[in-house]
């Protein structure tokens, strides 16, 4: 009995650390940073509004650091 709990408790943690993964987004141009349409590649729902939300210092570019804040933030949630 000990040994199924620890068994589904491995698999709950294993699961809950799935959800929150964060999505992997290609700079297929190489310039450092994610334009629309890279990002439209992993979250194919991206809007304009979304976009300029996350484009914190509107640039018209995404960076590392506002791409990583707004994945935490759930600002952008792969579908």
């Amino acid at each position: 009995m000990k040994n199924a709990i620890l068994a589904l408790g491995t698999v709950v943690a294993l699961t809950a650390g799935l959800a929150h993964a964060q999505v992997v987004v290609e700079d297929t141009d190489g310039n450092g940073s994610y334009s629309m349409e890279e990002l439209m590649v992993a979250y194919s729902d991206l809007t304009a509004d979304v976009f300029s939300e996350v484009d914190t210092d509107g640039d018209g570019a995404v960076s590392a650091d506002e791409l990583t804040a707004a994945q935490d933030a759930e600002i952008l949630v792969a579908s």
